[in-house]
């Protein structure tokens, strides 16, 4: 997770969320709390820039303080290059900091039997025991992890760094390039990564022919995108037939899979039963799924999209 230092979500409500990333605090969209009254209207006069949305898919940002072209923040070893987008986005998405903690570990081969089967309120798992066996299944002895729909790397660097073999893919040119930026800015320059600038079908598809198999998948789908070449991304229509090839691409052999949402209609539940239905019969494995949330610095939780984990029982 993020030091206090680091990320802080100061207040949210009536459609906003008000961060502090490092040493500049932002006031951006939040249509998840259009409803939600602030807990200290006094604490938004503090923002250095409020981004002010648009009609059309552009918006633009107002700053109270002027702001460098791009900045830093650390989540333990890794570094993320942060920088204002026309937008409203960042690079980087704070409430996924807890899922990075659990790839890294899971990675490594740590036991999270106690984080897997605590399960709150708003939590669903199947039974079944969480503890792996053993380390790496590729060459080497890494992990060779899958991560579609990438983004800024996260997930990416939290795998490498704990020492699995990563493909990275995002649709956008210039959003790889950033997630190899902050693979620099993390030392990890030299991990085995490779970088794929493609869309998630498409590439998925061209795993499978070449015979390509992995031991994990982590996927962020949006619920609507482009590929580089007009490819049409939409999630209720295509997240079922993605996460059938990812089952086929990791058969026999799936250490874990990382399923995470944002889109409304798919809740844990919902993810959670696609996900089970996805993998097959011949590898056991449990499913741990929970809402993820951000806290306030005053307590209140703010919903943040759901998270999916698949794990194999044995391998």
């Amino acid at each position: 997770m993020f030091t206090s230092d680091q990320y802080q979500l100061l207040d949210f409500g009536q459609g906003r969320r008000l961060e502090r990333f490092g040493e500049y605090v932002l006031d951006r969209p939040c249509p998840a709390v259009e409803k939600s009254a602030k807990s200290d209207p006094a604490s938004w006069e503090q923002a250095d820039a409020y981004f002010q949305d648009a009609s059309e898919m552009e918006g633009r940002w107002i700053c109270r303080r002027e702001l460098p072209d791009r900045w830093t923040i650390e989540q333990g070893s890794l570094r993320f290059e942060l920088k204002h987008t026309p937008f409203g986005q960042i690079g980087l998405f704070p409430e996924q900091a807890e899922n990075w903690d659990w790839i890294g570990a899971r990675v490594q081969g740590s036991g999270l039997r106690a984080q897997d089967s605590t399960v709150t309120d708003n939590s669903l798992a199947a039974t079944g025991h969480h503890a792996l066996h053993g380390r790496g299944a590729s060459k080497g002895g890494r992990l060779k992890i899958l991560n579609l729909f990438a983004y800024t790397g996260g997930s990416t660097l939290a795998a490498a760094a704990a020492g699995a073999e990563v493909v990275h893919v995002d649709a956008a040119k210039n959003i790889v390039d950033w997630a190899r930026r902050n693979a620099q800015l993390s030392c990890l320059a030299d991990a085995p990564i490779r970088w794929i600038s493609e869309d998630a079908m498409k590439s998925v598809k061209r795993e499978l022919k070449r015979s390509a198999r992995y031991d994990a998948v982590i996927l962020d789908p949006p619920s609507y995108g482009h590929g580089r070449r007009g490819e049409v991304w939409r999630l209720s229509k295509h997240l079922p037939q993605l996460l059938n090839m990812c089952a086929d691409l990791t058969a026999g052999k799936c250490r874990f899979i990382v399923l995470t949402c944002h889109t409304p209609g798919y809740d844990c539940e919902r993810l959670a039963d696609m996900l089970r239905e996805t993998m097959p019969d011949t590898q056991s494995g449990a499913i741990a799924a929970k809402t993820m949330t951000l806290r306030s610095v005053a307590g209140r939780e703010l919903p943040s999209g759901s998270v999916v984990r698949w794990t194999a029982n044995s391998i």
